[in-house]
């Protein structure tokens, strides 16, 4: 397996980190000595992945990463949280899908290599909302519904806290890769206004020729300010507003596609999309005696979008000539809401800790079409259609305690208990009539082209609720021996119980050296989306017919398990994931150097699954399935149908290195050096079996081989991230250097696959603090406009809307020019 053929590269990287660290150690003549202020930083306090207070991110049994959020900041990736997140922590990856419907607008992000859903969110400890979307086409993250991060600006954000273990036994469903906790900005005094803006200034070298672009202007301005609240609390305010221009990494297109032969035309748009964007978020708490505090906060963002679907060439067959004699491009228009309310009150009673807490969150997603057409209705047809939306809500309730108990141990033990109750619902509305239906005496395709509208037949309003019981118990044996236990209990209304549980220890061999391990069992629940969305789609699928790649757009069906298609084709109720992690590593530390190093195994069953497009041609499958298949949908209006389904089982192994050095001379001033890296490997030990149908099928027939490599090879196996913050003064330096492992773009017929290739991105910040608290910055990313290898041509269509492959763990922009002005005060 691969990830042990690189155990090479991990040893460089961790003999990097300590080479590193000699010369520096031995300059240190003009060094601060390790008792100097600067080292305190290195030891932020976090509460993730512990309930006992004080711990530090290097004191904690399980890996924790402490991100600041002026490091998120100054990673030039405009106002995206979850990008900036990506260039920081290595586990972290943020693909940027392309013409895939919702995800453009919506793009999720993964950690270790798992499902973004695989991931839980905390906002301020608490758990966060799911976004309404679920992502169904063939982006990374394929099936999933995920947190949306982005919906947090960084100007709002203190610290980002990642704990890089499994944790449902302590927090609930969806924590079997790890989670993120985003601690929002505290303060009652002090603030700030900063402007960004940034363009990609790039060469795009596509499979059917070159050219220059300089698009993708990013503006936004943003700011926070802390005021007191009383005499102890605080109240503190955040806002930003966005605009975004569209990127566009889209081949030309062929000649046939051009009604006058041109071989330099781009009649498609392959990028991010277009956006505006408005957040605001506030943070607050203030006590109310001499025992108990109130807090409360939350905030809403409100975002318009707009992407791009697959180019429609002029002799398309469901063009319509006269509207548009030289071919259009569908515009998915999306106006997105996310609204966050928490509150409660915290205090001592009875001698326990109390926290007792409420909170609402709401996503919801409403769908546009625009320069669009039904073709059936022929130029009789709307231009631009309202194409239904999606709409996900979340009420949780929860009291938690924490006490010390002296129990003879070598310190009290620490007893963390809580219940937590939630409601969840779910709706999808139906768009216009025009936007999915087909006239009746038309031979032309119905519905908006590129994405057609959810019908009636979509349309769903559902709920479940939960209740979860947790003990959580973290204490010492001796000095050196630390041990946590914990234990959580969940049951849901429509599909029954689970019970988690987590050992976990460390043991530290002096100041400087330390182990720590941990086994624990974890579980995600299906999602309310992945149980009830239903939608017909436009997707483009590349086959092989005679040896010839072959790329269509055809229509296809997301049908819900529970609908007699489904389970015409093999469908089965959902059940949850569940999963083993088992973790192991050490820390070193001294003085301003520390190192560590944590391996881990994470072990999924039942993993919920979109299955394959049912119905196209696949060479694992007999014509005698693929015509039995196309019997069932064809009536339907479909050209191929897939549903959500169990019966996946993954490993997934890797290692986390993470190496830092700080440095204060008394003339070169401050240096910060960090060298880390994710080595990740996922196999697939187990896919759905043969289904109990009256059709004739293969192996493979529900999950096959594209799919299979995607969660093997979708992700780099590798990814290293160095870094040196250089400051004197007025004056401070970013330099970062990023390698990508290529990823395997994969087919269901091994003869058209291809890879991203190896990459290295090489970033630059240089700053200058002005008087008066006025600071300026202007940078690079992807300093030499590396792109991964183009789509071939003979991938595309005629169109060549697809320049480059979405699953590019660094995306496929280019070069990106910035700067930014700011005043503190």
């Amino acid at each position: 397996m691969k990830i042990f053929s690189t155990r090479s590269a991990l040893l460089m990287c961790v003999s990097a980190s300590a080479v590193l660290a000699f010369p520096l150690a031995v300059s240190a003549q003009q060094a601060t000595s390790p008792g100097d202020p600067q080292t305190s930083e290195i030891d932020e306090v976090v509460v993730t992945g512990t309930r006992t207070v004080g711990r530090s991110r290097l004191d904690t049994i399980a890996p924790v990463d402490v991100i600041s959020g002026e490091t998120l900041s100054r990673q030039g990736a405009g106002t995206e949280t979850a990008s900036a997140l990506a260039a920081t922590a290595p586990s972290i990856n943020f693909p940027r899908p392309a013409i895939s419907d919702g995800s453009d607008h919506v793009r999720p992000a993964t950690l270790r290599g798992l499902a973004p859903d695989q991931t839980l969110v905390l906002i301020n400890g608490q758990r966060g909302h799911i976004s309404a979307l679920v992502n169904v086409n063939g982006s990374l993250g394929r099936g999933s519904a995920a947190f949306d991060l982005n919906t947090i600006p960084t100007v709002s954000l203190g610290t980002v806290e990642v704990l890089r273990d499994g944790a449902s036994a302590q927090y609930g469903s969806d924590a079997i890769a790890g989670v993120m906790n985003l601690r929002l900005r505290e303060a009652r005094g002090g603030g700030g206004v900063t402007l960004n803006y940034g363009v990609y200034d790039t060469e795009v070298q596509t499979a059917r020729g070159t050219r220059d672009e300089s698009d993708g202007a990013q503006t936004s301005i943003s700011g926070w300010v802390g005021l007191p609240l009383g005499d102890e609390g605080f109240l503190t305010l955040s806002a930003e507003v966005q605009d975004r221009n569209p990127t566009n990494r889209s081949d030309f297109a062929a000649p046939t596609a051009t009604p006058t032969g041109s071989t330099t035309t781009v009649l498609g748009r392959f990028g991010d999309p277009a956006v505006e964007a408005r957040s605001i978020w506030f943070n607050a708490g203030a006590p109310i005696n001499a025992n108990w505090s109130i807090y409360g906060f939350g905030g809403y963002q409100n975002k318009d979008t707009e992407s791009a679907a697959t180019a429609r060439a002029f002799n398309n067959a469901n063009n319509v000539l006269s509207v548009y004699p030289n071919g259009f491009l569908p515009i998915i228009a999306t106006q997105i809401d996310d609204f966050n309310l928490y509150g409660g009150a915290n205090g001592e009673a009875g001698g326990i800790n109390w926290d007792i807490s409420a909170s609402y969150g709401r996503n919801a997603l409403d769908y546009r079409v625009l320069n669009t057409i039904n073709a059936s209705y022929g130029a009789a047809s709307p231009l631009e259609f309202d194409a239904g939306g999606l709409e996900y809500e979340q009420w949780t309730f929860s009291i938690d305690g924490v006490r010390q108990a002296e129990i003879g141990l070598y310190e009290p033990l620490n007893v963390a208990f809580g219940l937590e109750a939630r409601r969840e619902g779910f709706v999808q509305t139906a768009g216009e009539r025009q936007s999915y239906d087909k006239n009746p005496g038309s031979t032309q395709g119905g519905g908006a082209q590129g994405f057609p509208g959810f019908s009636p037949a979509n349309a769903v309003d559902v709920d479940r609720s939960n209740w979860g019981a947790y003990v959580d118990l973290e204490g010492q044996l001796s000095d050196a021996f630390t041990f946590g236990l914990a234990a959580r209990y969940e049951d849901y209304s429509d599909f029954g119980d689970t019970l988690t549980g987590k050992v976990s220890a460390r043991y530290d061999f002096s100041p400087s050296f330390a182990i720590r391990g941990a086994v624990s069992t974890g579980f995600r629940a299906p999602a309310l989306q992945q149980q009830h969305f239903s939608y017909i789609a436009t997707n483009l699928v590349t086959t092989v017919v005679a040896g010839v790649p072959v790329t269509n757009l055809i229509q296809s069906g997301t049908f819900r398990p529970g609908d007699a298609v489904s389970i015409a084709l093999g469908a089965t109720p959902l059940k949850p994931e569940t999963s083993v992690n088992y973790s192991f590593g050490g820390i070193f530390r001294s003085g301003g150097f520390e190192l560590t190093v944590d391996a881990y195994q994470i072990d999924v069953t039942d993993r919920i699954i979109l299955s394959e497009n049912l119905g196209p041609t696949r060479p694992s499958q007999s014509a005698a399935t693929t015509n039995a298949v196309l019997a069932i949908i064809q009536p339907l209006g479909v050209s191929s149908a897939r549903f959500f389904t169990n019966g996946l089982e993954t490993t997934t192994k890797g290692i986390d290195v993470v190496g830092r050095y700080r440095m204060q001379t008394d003339a070169a001033g401050r240096f910060d050096f960090t060298l880390a890296a994710n080595f990740n490997e996922t196999e697939v030990t187990k896919v759905p079996g043969i289904p109990l149908v009256s059709i004739p099928v293969s192996p493979n027939f529900l999950f096959d081989r594209a799919n299979i490599l995607a969660f093997e090879q979708g992700t780099p196996e590798t990814k290293v991230v160095g870094s040196v913050d250089w400051e004197l003064d007025a004056w401070s330096v970013t330099a970062r250097a990023t390698s990508f492992d290529s990823v395997l773009v994969a087919n269901n017929n091994a003869t058209i696959d291809y890879e991203t290739g190896d990459h290295t991105l090489f970033d630059l910040e240089g700053r200058y603090e002005f008087d008066q608290g006025v600071n300026l910055a202007v940078g690079v990313n992807n300093l030499f406009d590396e792109y991964p290898t183009f789509t071939p041509a003979a991938l595309n269509a005629a169109t060549g809307s697809v320049g480059y492959p979405q699953f590019s763990p660094f995306g496929f922009n280019g070069r990106f020019l910035y700067a930014r002005v700011g005043y503190r005060w």
